[in-house]
């Protein structure tokens, strides 16, 4: 029998305003709005020395770290085949089929991603909680699943798992 452990961490704190864009069938690009996201994290692995999984007050900075980058931006997707993103000194300029957006560049957080959707955030997010936790405490979890939601109990889940 083989024990399995994780944590989970859900916090009031660990929410993001962001305003966005997705596409789908192929040509259609909604209109720009907002959310306030809310973001649940667990992590599952091991327990350390101190019988624990990850410290969840360093879980807890970690994932506020990641949420930071992302609160009160303008969340763009640098892999989506029509859409183009491009850096023009202090602006991003965006187009899609005949629509054209201008940001401050400053006020975007530009993601590795093909669409802004809940689901891709998710995988974002627990990306960069990985190499945070890591950076911060030495540890690479094995497991780390991320919920995101959009609006009001939409979530949009991710589970990143080592091979």
């Amino acid at each position: 029998m083989t024990d399995t452990y994780r944590v989970r961490l859900q916090k009031e704190q660990h929410v993001f305003s962001a305003a966005h864009f997705i596409t789908f069938h192929g040509d259609v690009c909604e209109p720009l709005h907002g959310h306030n996201y809310r973001v649940w994290a667990e992590v599952e692995g091991p327990l350390d020395e101190n019988h624990y999984v990850v410290d969840f007050i360093a879980l807890c900075d970690a994932l506020q770290a990641v949420t930071n980058t992302l609160d009160h931006h303008m969340l763009l997707p640098t892999e989506h085949p029509q859409i183009q993103v491009r850096i023009d000194g202090e602006e991003v300029e965006v187009r899609f089929a005949q629509r054209r957006w201008v940001f401050p560049r400053n006020e975007c957080a530009l993601l590795p991603v093909p669409n802004t959707t809940a689901e891709l955030l998710a995988r974002h997010i627990g990306q960069q909680l990985r190499a945070e936790l890591e950076r911060r405490t030495g540890f690479r979890p094995p497991v780390v699943r991320i919920g995101v939601d959009e609006n009001h109990d939409q979530w949009g889940i991710c589970e990143l798992r080592d091979a």
